[in-house]
């Protein structure tokens, strides 16, 4: 069993940074491939990029590719998104979310975070 928290959600303005954290309980934390994922209103939970259980792979989406960057400390138990040079459309919940594939698609993570709320204002 492993529970997420998330952390570092707020507000800022177009251009600037946030770094998300994602706190896991739990041993087997470090066996996990971690997903962020986002959901504005109105629209499906998209794929934002993930990292796998080591953390020497990672895949972003097109829209967040050079801007944001995922890592993963397992001493830590923690999984970090950095995100630099925000823009309005970022805004949005951020989940993380850990399960056992290194995948874009929501169903196959097991353990999902409450979220924390971005908002980039322009």
């Amino acid at each position: 069993q492993v529970q997420l928290v998330e952390s570092g959600g707020g507000l800022v303005q177009a251009g600037g940074s946030l770094r998300l954290s994602c706190a896991a309980s739990g041993r087997t934390f470090r066996q996990y491939n971690m997903g962020w994922f986002r959901q504005a209103p109105g629209k499906e939970r998209e794929f934002v990029g993930n990292i796998n259980w080591s953390g020497t792979i990672t895949y972003y989406t097109a829209s967040v590719e050079g801007r944001f960057t995922i890592s993963k400390n397992n001493a830590k138990n923690t999984v970090y998104l950095q995100m630099n040079s925000l823009k309005p459309e970022d805004t949005a919940v951020y989940y993380c979310a850990a399960g056992p594939l290194l995948s874009r698609t929501p169903t196959t993570y097991n353990y999902w975070g409450q979220g924390t709320q971005v908002t980039v204002s322009s």
